[in-house]
């Protein structure tokens, strides 16, 4: 009997099935640490609804490794808006090491989390515990994925990204129209692929250069 893979050479094989490239030794164990962490956070604090590993793998990390991979080059600062347990921003920490990242967070224990995760890791992000809406900084890029009442969250979202960056939505082609009408006119559109193995996909608005701050 031989012992099943461990979670990174799955996560690999997860990658490599999606035509996405492999992650090297040092971010696959990173994400290997992230894993067990996130399951013994989730037990308690109930950070997602996918709660066994394999779900969390295929769902939780490819989706938001698939997401840093395709951010522009260029990116220096990044906003996860409303953050929850970290996805897809804390991967993004983990694939752009040279994007210094905010996790936005106004739920107290998965705020706990989050820093937890940035400590245990050695990571530079930051968490900002409360509403994304109350910061003054604007940033190159704000991510956005399964935020509850989305389309409102898209229209604060939307005031924090500088002239010349990016809003980068994970949602579904039907909710597509209306997030695009809640971002405003300024803002235009690239088509993207869905995510692998989801039925989300990836899609960026790019703030007008002119557009006043």
């Amino acid at each position: 009997m031989t012992d099943s893979p461990n979670p990174a050479s799955r996560l690999n094989a997860l990658l490599a099935a999606s035509a996405q490239p492999p992650l090297d030794l040092t971010q696959s164990q990173h994400f290997d640490t992230l894993l067990s962490l996130y399951l013994r956070w989730n037990a308690r604090v109930n950070l997602s609804a996918i709660r066994d590993e394999e779900g969390i793998l295929s769902r939780h990390f490819i989706e938001s490794i698939a997401c840093a991979r395709a951010l522009p080059a260029g990116i220096s600062t990044l906003l996860d808006f409303g953050s929850g347990a970290g996805f897809p921003g804390l991967p993004i920490v983990l694939c752009r090491l040279e994007i210094a990242v905010t996790l936005a967070e106004s739920q107290g224990k998965k705020a706990a989390w989050l820093r937890e995760a940035i400590r245990v890791l050695g990571l530079s992000a930051k968490v900002h515990s409360g509403r994304a809406e109350s910061l003054a900084t604007h940033f190159d890029c704000v991510t956005l994925r399964a935020v509850d009442k989305m389309d409102r969250a898209v229209q604060a979202a939307a005031q924090l990204v500088r002239p010349g960056g990016y809003l980068a939505l994970m949602t579904t082609t039907a909710a597509l129209p209306a997030l695009k009408s809640a971002a405003g006119a300024a803002y235009s559109w690239t088509a993207a692929p869905f995510l692998p193995g989801s039925e989300r996909l990836l899609v960026l608005g790019k703030l007008a250069l002119n557009s006043p701050v």
